[in-house]
């Protein structure tokens, strides 16, 4: 009799243990689904600023016509994109994209002075920023629940369970000082 109690003790605990890692590696996963949609709601606010970035910039620089198709184009592969992989591999070209932009108004500088780039300037800034916080907060989820799936005993359960490793958002960055590069129709602004 005492034997069944501690064999039905044994059973309960690992149960209990099954129980409380379950719920771990949900709360795991939710944390990555909530970090995932931060940075999907700051890369869509930035894909909709562009648009009132580039007609101000269009009517300031009227000739720089590829750079501002270029940037269209990055915009509408990023709002395309899914998953996690194709997201940053659109986000980083838009971020090139943009930063030639933004780099072209230091050639005019009646647009440097236009309010209504300046505020845009500002908040494509914010909106930059919030994507690295975002991202920040992403990675660190997923870097959390890959550790859980890939540890022992939760690997007994995660891969039955459904639960996967989790890709990082990660935007190469490039080298420190290299400005964007802008080329202007016959060599002049």
């Amino acid at each position: 009799m005492r034997v069944q109690w501690i064999i039905a003790a044994a059973v309960a605990a690992l149960l209990l243990y099954a129980v409380i890692l379950f719920n771990r590696l949900v709360r795991l996963r939710n944390m990555v689904r909530e970090g995932w949609s931060g940075i999907d709601v700051q890369l869509k606010r930035r894909t909709d600023l562009i648009p009132n970035l580039v007609e101000t910039v269009k009517s300031y620089a009227a000739h720089e016509r590829g750079l501002l198709e270029d940037v269209t184009r990055q915009r509408a592969s990023s709002m395309a994109a899914t998953g996690v992989e194709s997201q940053a591999s659109a986000a980083q070209a838009l971020s090139g994209s943009l930063g030639r932009l933004l780099a072209l108004a230091e050639a005019y500088p009646q647009l440097k002075a236009d309010q209504n780039f300046l505020e845009l300037q500002k908040q494509l800034a914010d909106t930059e920023d919030q994507i690295q916080m975002a991202r920040r907060y992403y990675n660190g989820a997923a870097r959390n629940l890959n550790i859980a799936v890939q540890s022992f005993p939760a690997v007994l359960i995660a891969g039955p369970l459904g639960f996967r490793e989790q890709p990082f958002f990660e935007l190469e960055n490039r080298a420190e000082g290299q400005a964007p590069q802008i080329s202007f129709p016959g060599g002049k602004p």
